[in-house]
């Protein structure tokens, strides 16, 4: 069974950092695009980044310069560093996992079409960024 674990999620003043964290288990996460999603209330759940199993990533446009997405296949973990952080970075975050998925699709695909793509995705952390 895929399950995936996000950690890392906080309070932070606009211009600050956090690093999310998720754990994954139950498949080979090597082989697998991983990503992250987020949502707002009141909004769609949105791709964030996406990193497949050759180390290519993608980014939405909101956060290209400010995030990076990374892997470390050896401890099953998937990663994102978040500077210079934003109100409108406010939102719950979720790790997910799709086999045979290129990273952009993440980030192109409405959620509505996504979820059934995916194999898995965790509970979510939440990251508040205050002004």
């Amino acid at each position: 069974r895929v399950e995936l674990a996000e950690s890392g999620g906080g309070s932070v003043q606009s211009g600050g950092s956090l690093r999310l964290s998720c754990a994954a288990s139950g498949f080979t996460e090597s082989s697998y695009t991983m990503g992250w999603l987020r949502q707002a209330p009141g909004q769609e759940r949105e791709g964030v980044a996406g990193i497949d199993s050759a180390g290519r990533t993608s980014y939405a446009d909101s956060v290209k310069g400010r995030f990076t997405v990374s892997r470390d296949n050896a401890k099953n973990m998937l990663y994102l560093q978040m500077n210079a952080l934003k109100p409108e970075d406010t939102a719950m975050y979720y790790c997910a996992a799709g086999a045979n998925l290129a990273s952009s699709t993440m980030i192109e695909s409405l959620w509505a079409g996504l979820q059934h793509a995916l194999d898995a995705w965790g509970q979510g952390t939440q990251v508040t960024v205050s002004s």
